[in-house]
């Protein structure tokens, strides 16, 4: 991961897969972060949880997340990040999985119900396979688990406050202290994310010393917005967050 690096999340499918793919091309991002439509997002506030749903309904599988990282590959180096809850994995079979996610060009996956003492076979596997782990950190994250997420991820997604994601007007003084600390502790980049939303809220996270910053929610917003013509209001708005 690149110095002060911009994380684009987007869902896949939502309004259809080739879109998604669209929608990744046209994102003035360092990296894309792919997330899997689950029926019970329990980590993700209203704009990621419509979009799921719509996605869904729509008739997405599993499947089409990797023709979305195929395709995405054929033309852009940028890195892909899968995120899923892990249920999908569960039922796709963690193997299966890992070696999917690793053949269609994904280079890192996030599980986000999956905490690391409960991962020990998906890391191994992850690994074997040649895919790497990324794992979610909270404010209130001890020391001691820090230090045991840094070890096994391959950089450290600092949730920026309790709850669920979504836009907010201003960065807490919580997400603050959790990057401080964070940083302290963590030898890998650490990234930050949930209600990042404004180039302001960029400006302030990297000069407080974050390596990336993950904005989701707001450019799921634009997609619910202006659905296939979305592609320009998310290079216009990516490009403008950037200090």
């Amino acid at each position: 991961m690149i110095s002060k690096s911009l994380i684009v999340f987007f869902p896949a499918g939502y309004p259809r897969k080739e879109k998604t793919l669209d929608f990744m091309f046209s994102a003035d991002a360092d990296a894309i972060e792919l997330g899997i439509p689950f029926s019970d997002p329990v980590a993700d506030g209203v704009a990621i949880q419509k979009a799921y749903y719509e996605a869904l309904s729509s008739g997405f599988r599993v499947g089409d997340v990797f023709w979305i990282a195929r395709e995405f590959r054929k033309k852009d180096s940028r890195k892909l990040i899968l995120m899923s809850y892990y249920n999908p994995i569960y039922t796709t079979g963690m193997r299966e999985f890992a070696e999917r996610a690793y053949e269609s060009g994904f280079d890192a996956i996030l599980v986000v119900d999956l905490p690391f003492d409960e991962a020990k076979d998906f890391v191994e596997i992850c690994r074997d396979v040649g895919i790497k782990n990324v794992f979610l950190a909270a404010p209130n994250t001890s020391e001691q688990r820090l230090a045991k997420i840094d070890e096994l991820s391959c950089f450290v997604y600092l949730v920026s406050t309790y709850g669920v994601t979504g836009a907010r007007e201003k960065v807490s003084r919580l997400a603050f202290e959790a990057l401080r600390r964070a940083k302290k502790i963590c030898k890998k980049p650490v990234a930050i994310g949930f209600g990042v939303s404004k180039k302001e809220h960029v400006t302030e996270l990297f000069n407080a010393g974050a390596d990336a910053v993950v904005v989701g929610s707001a450019v799921v917003e634009l997609i619910s917005k202006f659905k296939e013509e979305a592609d320009k209001k998310i290079a216009e708005f990516t490009s403008g967050l950037r200090p």
